[in-house]
């Protein structure tokens, strides 16, 4: 690191992430400089995949962007939460789906430049239906069930612009 933080401050709490501001020092130049962050607990990805290789996927309204999108099922971390036991709940929050098996593919960081998010990644197999458990926020979620070739049509086309779910896609298909 060629800096030291001079000042370090927590402006606002919120219930999806804190917004932290550091003041910095570097130490060839000795310029100041700020640095905004947003301090999020992480999250968890699903990719459900049933017998006959159909993928599971959820299209739901995302405020900040004010629009649809198709993307695997996904949810932030409580405190301190197991990132599996994140995955699990979100599958069938989600979906109504219970796994036989959930496997790490892997992990991304969403936005390294001003947040501190991982994101988790697994794959879920052994797929049991029942009912889904959706919060106030997901009513309307709607689910699809493509092929690895539709999806990756989806992507190239731009019907599927979400980043965690062309990330996951990666992990899928390299497994």
């Amino acid at each position: 690191m060629n800096f030291k933080v001079k000042k370090s401050e927590i402006l606002f709490r919120g219930k999806v992430f804190d917004l932290k501001v550091d003041e910095i020092n570097y130490n060839v130049s000795g310029n100041s400089g700020i640095r905004e962050v947003a301090v999020h607990p992480g999250g968890a990805v699903v990719i459900p995949v049933k017998e006959d290789g159909k993928i599971i996927l959820v299209k739901q309204f995302r405020y900040p962007i004010q629009d649809w999108l198709i993307e695997f099922p996904a949810g932030k971390l409580d405190a301190n939460e197991n990132p599996l036991i994140c995955a699990t709940r979100e599958l069938e929050e989600e979906t109504g789906y219970k796994a036989g098996e959930i496997t790490k593919l892997g992990e991304i960081l969403t936005a390294p430049g001003y947040c501190t998010e991982i994101l988790h990644i697994y794959m879920a197999t052994g797929l049991v239906p029942g009912n889904h458990n959706r919060e106030e926020g997901e009513i309307g979620m709607e689910i699809f069930e493509y092929s690895i070739d539709e999806i990756n049509k989806m992507i190239l086309n731009g019907e599927i612009t979400d980043a965690k779910t062309i990330a996951g896609m990666f992990y899928l298909q390299r497994k």
